[in-house]
């Protein structure tokens, strides 16, 4: 039996580092002069799980932007990686699945990537392209912010998903 549960850690290993998920597509992201995330090109194993998932580009749904304020007012991010959970499903990614990626906070906005999702019901990470919206501004950060950090008035904002990032 430990051999079996070491097996299936080998695996699970195994997939995250070779498919694209939050480890390794982060890297090599070019930063714009405001600090914002330049263009990146979303992984064909994302694009071939996200097909398979039915997660289709311009669908979105409802996260909590970082799992550790659900439901705070106002919150604070952090440059570098985040754990959002999804509050209703896209495609056949169940809620309440957590979404794995990255914040940067220099840019007038805050900019969130979603490289990775844990389905609510177990397995293997996904790997994924998203991002994270909210119209009128919202994800504009307060001029109190300090550096690398950004403070926001909504705790929730919509994940779409992308075929690359802009």
């Amino acid at each position: 039996m430990a051999s079996d549960k070491f097996a299936l850690l080998g695996c699970v290993v195994l997939l995250v580092t070779s498919t694209g998920c939050p480890g390794s597509a982060t890297g090599g992201v070019a930063v714009r002069p405001d600090g914002s995330p330049g263009p990146q090109a979303c992984p064909e194993k994302a694009r071939e799980a996200m097909n398979y998932l039915r997660m289709f580009v311009g669908e979105a749904a409802w996260a909590q932007l970082d799992a550790n304020q659900t439901r705070a007012r106002p919150i604070t991010l952090y440059d570098g990686n985040i754990e959002s959970v999804l509050e209703e499903n896209i495609g056949l990614l169940e809620a309440p699945a957590r979404l794995y990626g990255r914040v940067w906070t220099g840019g007038p906005q805050v900019v969130i990537r979603y490289y990775a999702a844990q389905p609510v019901k177990g397995g293997a990470p996904v790997p994924i392209c998203a991002v994270a919206r909210l119209g009128f501004g919202q994800l504009r950060k307060h001029p109190e912010s300090k550096p690398g950090t950004a403070i926001l008035d909504s705790p929730r904002a919509g994940a779409y998903i992308v075929d690359e990032f802009r």
